[in-house]
């Protein structure tokens, strides 16, 4: 289906996503200023009604604390260890939870599932536990739904997560090394069966060697019918 929804997403680069729904703003995990591939500054974001972070890494959580602090969002979703982390420095409104659990997050769905992946916290150059990483499944209140896979390996539970949630849009990392390569994504996005996927994790950083056009090929070579969806950073795709 489509959304009937106004829906747009925008790809700050790296794996932040900024989600434009209706009226409302979700950014799925908070790197934005100290982002090398983003051309914007934490400043820019004129509003951030709803956060979810996928894990504790730099590059996914570095900007929560400040965005969160200026932005002041209805809620800030992970897991339980994260949003402890965050409330430990003064971040309010958080909504820990687990895989598998749903809640509703600015009247849509939002589902945790498994991401193969570590995760930890840099306090100060101290470590901290950064629970469990995870991926989101959000499903709009019109029945839309996309798929933020964080990151992660290829697993195949994801098969699940596409019968179980239909997921219409994925997120997926295909940069390698420290993610899936656009090989292993594209088995993903078999595992999946969604209609487009928009790959991120890529291109930030040159240990980061997967691109776009690798993905493409090898979605080719399965057979499988999926638009790749190509974004610069900054750039939008509306469904």
């Amino acid at each position: 289906m489509t959304t009937e929804t106004a829906v747009r997403f925008i790809w700050l680069g790296h794996s932040t996503v900024q989600c434009d729904i209706g009226d409302t703003t979700m950014l799925i995990d908070a790197w934005v200023e100290h982002n090398p591939a983003c051309d914007l500054d934490n400043a820019d974001l004129e509003r951030v009604d709803a956060m979810l972070i996928t894990h504790g890494h730099f590059d996914h959580i570095d900007d929560a604390v400040e965005l969160a602090t200026r932005c002041e969002p209805e809620i800030v979703v992970s897991n339980f260890e994260i949003c402890s982390w965050l409330e430990s420095k003064g971040v309010q409104n958080t909504s820990g939870m687990n895989v598998g659990g749903t809640q509703d997050v600015l009247g849509h769905e939002v589902t945790m599932v498994q991401a193969i992946h570590s995760s930890g916290i840099d306090d100060g150059g101290h470590f901290v536990p950064g629970g469990l990483a995870a991926g989101y499944v959000v499903r709009l209140a019109d029945g839309f739904s996309f798929y933020h896979a964080g990151d992660t390996a290829l697993f195949s539970d994801m098969q699940l997560i596409g019968e179980f949630y239909r997921p219409e849009l994925a997120f997926l990392p295909i940069g390698d090394h420290f993610t899936m390569n656009p090989r292993q994504a594209a088995w993903a996005t078999r595992f999946l069966q969604v209609r487009q996927v928009i790959p991120i994790h890529w291109g930030t950083f040159p240990i980061l060697k997967g691109v776009p056009d690798d993905l493409e090929h090898e979605l080719a070579d399965l057979g499988v019918d999926c638009e790749v969806v190509r974004l610069e950073p900054g750039g939008s795709y509306t469904p």
